[in-house]
């Protein structure tokens, strides 16, 4: 009989271990980031959370006292009185002591939270239907950043991949924006159509993306590594297929990512030359980036909504007509030509992808100089 109620015991216990490891994973308080923000938000999140819980001890202990010491059968004759000043200051003064008490740090938090003075480097990210837009300044790098390949796929009706074989399914981007560690980073956020919000939940804060309109936030990241997010604002169709990716580095992996940024834009100018490779490689990577959210990766579009791009006539018939279509829009296709952050390499490369691509055999090749002439 001993032996079988330890195997019990021993069996409770490794059942109760399996059980914390399969639960480690999920949080039940807010994360505490790798920022000073992140930290004050949770230390003063705590700090609220035991002055409610010492309230509720008080109140509760109060009235369950009375409950039990002052119940009918102990006192048949309540008491007459009415009124008392001295008790009414009291619980007038306590409730405004503990208001204070949160009032101070909320504010001090609040106003540190939005002291973006002192910079070291500004990062603009503008939010799209539905992706994101990263712009350095100081270093001339803008780029997209979009839900990767994979994961895009797998979302796609009848894919035949199993999403939760996806490492980071809808957690993962294209293109990370990079940003060096112990550095107080500005974002500068606004968005290009729709209201968005770009949330990173280690970070601590989340900030409104509304166009027309620019919010400002912060953060020094103090260890490297991935962090991840989402578009916060419900933005549209596919708002849960905007990830956001912060990848943290040392100053020295920041400035060779910039440097090497720098000379592959440099080696593809110094080339001179436009070829068809090139063009179809740079294009279908614009192509995933701008154009897979509605007109699927394969180009088959979605029925009664984005026609598709396989054997099109737009795809494989008038090239001018199919130039017109992309630079000024038609329908729910927005006028490409008309967003600066895209490039005419981009534009003059996702449209020779299309029509070379999916079956499509025009053989045509569409130069940048022919869009900058039409933009």
């Amino acid at each position: 009989m001993i032996l079988f109620n330890l195997s019990r015991l021993f069996l409770a216990v490794a059942l109760s271990l399996g059980a914390a490891a399969a639960w480690a994973d999920y949080h039940v308080n807010i994360p505490v980031g790798p920022t000073e923000t992140s930290r004050m938000i949770y230390g003063f999140h705590m700090y609220a959370i035991w002055v409610c819980v010492g309230i509720g001890v008080v109140v509760f202990g109060v009235m369950f006292y009375s409950i039990i010491n002052h119940r009918k059968s102990k006192n048949p004759v309540p008491a007459s009185f009415h009124e008392n000043t001295k008790l009414e200051i009291i619980w007038t003064v306590i409730p405004v002591l503990i208001l204070i008490s949160l009032a101070i740090p909320a504010t001090k938090a609040l106003i540190k939270i939005e002291d973006t003075s002192g910079s070291d480097m500004t990062i603009k990210v503008t939010g799209y239907q539905w992706k994101w837009h990263y712009e350095y300044p100081e270093e001339g790098i803008k780029f997209f950043s979009s839900l990767d390949e994979e994961s895009n796929r797998a979302r796609q009706m009848n894919s035949g991949m199993d999403p939760e074989k996806v490492p980071n399914y809808l957690l993962n981007v294209d293109h990370p924006l990079v940003v060096p560690i112990n550095k107080k980073i500005r974002f500068m956020i606004t968005a290009a159509d729709v209201l968005h919000a770009w949330w990173v939940p280690a970070f601590g804060w989340k900030k409104d993306a509304i166009p027309g309109y620019i919010t400002a936030a912060w953060a020094t990241i103090e260890k490297p590594g991935l962090y991840r997010g989402q578009c916060a604002e419900l933005c549209g169709r596919d708002h849960g297929y905007m990830p956001i990716v912060v990848k943290a580095v040392t100053q020295e992996e920041y400035d060779a990512w910039v440097a090497q940024w720098k000379q592959s834009r440099g080696a593809a100018e110094a080339e001179g030359s436009w070829g068809m490779d090139q063009a179809m490689n740079m294009g279908k990577s614009a192509y995933n980036t701008h154009c897979a959210s509605c007109h699927k990766a394969d180009g088959s579009g979605i029925q009664g909504t984005f026609p598709a791009l396989a054997d099109s006539p737009v795809a494989t018939g008038d090239v001018d007509q199919m130039l017109a279509v992309v630079l000024e829009g038609k329908g729910m296709m927005p006028a490409f030509g008309q967003d600066e952050n895209i490039s005419d390499e981009s534009l003059a490369a996702v449209i020779t992808y299309v029509r070379n691509a999916f079956g499509n055999e025009s053989g045509d090749l569409v130069k940048p100089e022919a869009i900058a002439e039409l933009r």
